[in-house]
């Protein structure tokens, strides 16, 4: 089974799991990555993030239990995993931009969303420059927050820990204690399924520090590790190409590990950058 046939059995559990509980974990492991990983490959390829799409199929399924029977609303609010009458009627407005009770009679329209199947379409009309590299664990200081299991919602708070950082003077006290390899302002992702997921701001540096910073170190690990220069939208646009083209015919898969961006120059209009993403040779398949 390759990456993207992994992917779409995992997608088909999701799909079984509708009325039931989704578990995140096992999506990231039915497709050989972590949830996080499982996430943001979803949202570059589906075009919307993981947890849209789930409220979408549900209010299209539950759309259909509603027209034309006698089904309660608490009753198909319940089977879908919602508590509340009323969390369950925001959801299904959000989607159809009527009420529940109104679909129970003939005529009104509502949208359908039918389940999604991926699949990569090389294009390979641009070129992406990019090297293999296995590096010892390194050791990295500065100062980390809380991620979000929904991974759409870092996408906001992210740049804000950013803000702070610049303007509380973290981030230069920061980068005063840069003195290794890689050099650059690293903004490190560590979302492992077995523990909190966190998001540094931090330099590689084997300087002392006090109580108000902290050290991480980053793992053995080989990269996979991109060039880019631009703004912050453009080092998503390179994240979204290393999903929808590059991964899935590198023969590389994710390894276990953090995923790291070099600012290798801090200006956030005109910055140059590297994405480091761990990797591992796909195995054989028999």
């Amino acid at each position: 089974m390759d990456w993207m046939e992994r992917f779409n059995a995992a997608i088909r559990y999701l799909e079984e799991n509708l009325t039931g509980e989704i578990e995140y974990e096992k999506l990231g492991q039915m497709a050989c990555c972590s949830s996080y990983h499982f996430q943001r490959m979803f949202g570059y390829l589906a075009g919307m993030p993981l947890s849209e799409y789930i409220r979408k199929r549900k209010m299209s399924l539950a759309a259909v239990d509603l027209q034309g029977n006698n089904a309660k609303i608490i009753d198909v609010a319940a089977k879908y995993g919602y508590a509340s009458p009323t969390a369950f009627t925001r959801a299904f407005q959000s989607v159809h931009g009527v009420s529940p009770s109104s679909v129970k009679s003939e005529g009104r329209p509502i949208k359908s969303f039918p389940p999604i199947a991926i699949q990569i379409t090389v294009k390979g009309v641009e070129e992406m420059e990019y090297r293999i590299q296995t590096k010892e664990a390194f050791r990295t200081v500065g100062r980390s927050f809380p991620l979000s299991r929904e991974i759409e919602q870092n996408f906001l708070e992210v740049p804000k820990m950013w803000q702070g950082a610049v303007a509380d003077g973290t981030l230069a006290q920061i980068i005063s204690l840069m003195n290794g390899q890689p050099r650059g302002v690293l903004g490190i992702s560590v979302c492992n399924d077995k523990e909190e997921w966190r998001y540094y701001i931090a330099v590689c540096s084997c300087a002392g520090i006090d109580h108000s910073l902290e050290e991480y170190i980053v793992p053995s690990c080989t990269w996979a590790i991109f060039p880019g220069a631009g703004t912050g939208k453009s080092i998503q646009e390179l994240e979204k190409r290393i999903v929808t083209e590059w991964l899935a015919t590198s023969g590389y898969e994710f390894a276990q590990g953090p995923d790291i961006e070099v600012y290798l120059n801090p200006d956030p209009q005109d910055t140059a950058y590297e994405v480091w993403i761990p990797v591992k040779k796909k195995q054989a398949q028999p």
